[in-house]
């Protein structure tokens, strides 16, 4: 077909047109946050005259305003003005690409050429020629707040557990108990935390256990007797010391023969000179008196072993295990709104588990606690969730300052960069976002989505069941593979109602357009204004079944 519209220039000054113009996509499409379009056509043999001048101009008319493209200018054989030069005899191509920066008002707009004609001094005036209709805006569907964030967990333990231990010594070869022993400091402490353990009620006793050993010297049979006579006594000592504090616990017992694991460790923090062939003795011998013999072969070490390591491992080992009890779900909410001062982060960072307002619990948390990052990551996820994502980005950004490698956070402040679509930040966030427990390939695929790489978009995505997903798949033409990703979403809303409606129309069903798109106006009213001005439905805009739904 031959399209009416473009000047060029005849002998007798006759308005002519190229032949078979074509606009490449038509309907224009959004590709990131850009409209290109590329333009083509023939011009005739023998109808560009050789002094003529045409500059063309792409305009892109939306909502009363226009943008306009680069213009081409071309020119006959005789004209000395920069050009394309076209052929008189021959005519030529003609091409020429357009590009726009994307404003939403686009969604509803067409693609002009505008034509200055000249020769020599003589300026034609032609009409503006409409070639393509514009813009398809599905990729902008693709929305980061759809994305789970990534909070920061608190540390919060309801029961935190603590130990306390203390040694009674012995002399070689016995098990009596000394005074001087049972009434050391390390003892008297641990009398001291059982009992307070018994009648704390933020304390419970877990465990009590009360270990015999016997240095590895001597024979198994007189280090098994030692250990087991040890254990005995320094058990009826810490019994009798509970009955008369009046406290009620179960005493677990254990033995060690021979502590050759203690005395291992106390070799190598000791300073033994030649202490290396000790241990090295340790690890070719298994069998316990091949070790004590080839130690014993050792005789100027030995000496020392004897006066330095033995006598601490000839011992009883009381060990107790208390149970600190901390604050009730109801105590840590009841401090929250009278006075969080009296919570640590740990507790106020777990309130938010407890309380409806959890904005409020992390704004708290910066504010008490500024240097932890974790307060400013989940306070900007309280934000994002509403929408805020100018303070969701200012909260992130105080997040990151604390913390600038922590993956989740560099996950959060890439989804709050897209959603403002911002690109070039989102890309530097995701660089960090390795490691993030945030739906790493989700993001990924949303930010090639909105970047128009639908290539890209598609292998981050991979098996990914969500509606950004599907809009990958429908700007890569998939529309079995599109309808069946929406269709196994969990929780379907409004935009997943509206894809499927797009994919309807963009297979000639529909049945699909016109219930899919009910459900997504009942879901949302705001779908309503879209489908009246999505280009997407445009062969559909006249059927009475669709203005029913979008009127």
């Amino acid at each position: 077909m031959s399209i009416l519209a473009m000047a060029l220039l005849t002998s007798c000054g006759e308005p002519v047109s190229p032949d078979q113009i074509s606009v490449n996509p038509n309907p224009l499409t959004v590709v990131g946050n850009k409209v290109n379009a590329q333009i083509s056509g023939t011009f005739p043999a023998k109808k560009f005259v050789r002094k003529g001048v045409l500059v063309v101009t792409p305009v892109l008319k939306f909502n009363g305003q226009e943008v306009l493209g680069e213009p081409v200018t071309y020119v006959g054989e005789k004209v000395k003005e920069n050009g394309t030069r076209v052929n008189y005899k021959a005519g030529g191509s003609y091409s020429q690409s357009a590009s726009f920066d994307f404003v939403p008002e686009m969604a509803q707009s067409e693609l002009y050429l505008r034509f200055e004609a000249r020769k020599g001094n003589k300026v034609y005036d032609v009409p503006d020629m409409k070639i393509a209709d514009g813009v398809i805006t599905t990729a902008k569907l693709a929305d980061a707040k759809c994305i789970p964030g990534k909070g920061a967990a608190d540390k919060f333990q309801r029961i935190i557990q603590q130990q306390q231990e203390a040694d009674i010594k012995f002399l070689i070869q016995q098990s009596n108990l000394r005074s001087s022993e049972t009434s050391s400091e390390a003892v008297k402490n641990l009398q001291a935390a059982i009992k307070d353990a018994s009648k704390d009620e933020k304390k419970a006793i877990n465990k009590l256990e009360v270990a015999g050993y016997a240095s590895p010297d001597g024979g198994m049979e007189l280090n098994t007797k030692l250990a087991n006579a040890r254990q005995s006594n320094a058990q009826k000592f810490l019994a009798k010391s509970m009955k008369q504090n009046k406290v009620d616990a179960a005493i677990a017992s254990d033995i060690t023969a021979e502590d050759w694991e203690g005395f291992q460790k106390a070799m190598e923090e000791s300073n033994i000179q030649d202490k290396a062939l000790v241990l090295n003795v340790l690890r070719m011998y298994n069998d316990p008196e091949e070790r004590e013999s080839q130690i014993k072969n050792l005789s100027a070490v030995y000496k020392n072993i004897a006066e330095d390591i033995l006598p601490a491992l000839r011992r009883s080992r009381m060990v107790l295990t208390i149970d600190l009890i901390g604050k009730s779900d109801e105590e840590i909410v009841a401090l929250f709104n009278s006075d969080p001062a009296q919570l640590n982060i740990e507790e106020l960072l777990y309130a938010a588990t407890l309380v409806e307002d959890k904005k409020a619990v992390y704004a708290k948390a910066t504010e008490l606690f500024p240097q932890d990052y974790r307060g400013w990551n989940n306070l900007g996820m309280a934000y994002f969730k509403e929408g805020n994502i100018a303070e969701a980005r200012r909260c992130y950004a105080q997040a990151l300052q604390l913390n600038e490698n922590d993956p989740d956070v560099n996950f959060n402040a890439a989804l709050a960069a897209m959603a403002d679509n911002d690109l070039e930040k989102a890309e530097i966030y995701l660089g960090k976002a390795a490691g993030t427990q945030g739906d790493l390939g989700a993001a990924q695929g949303t930010y090639y989505t909105m970047k128009g790489d639908y290539a890209k978009a598609k292998s981050a995505y991979g098996n990914a069941v969500n509606n950004n997903a599907a809009i990958q798949q429908i700007l890569n033409e998939d529309y079995a593979g599109a309808r069946k990703t929406l269709n196994a979403i969990a929780n379907p809303d409004a935009t997943t109602a509206y894809l499927l409606a797009v994919v309807g129309a963009r297979t000639n069903d529909r049945e699909a357009v016109y219930s899919n798109l009910k459900d997504a106006v009942a879901k949302c009213n705001k779908m309503k204004e879209r489908a009246q001005k999505d280009i997407e439905f445009a062969k559909f805009a006249e059927d009475e079944a669709f203005l029913a739904i979008v009127k």
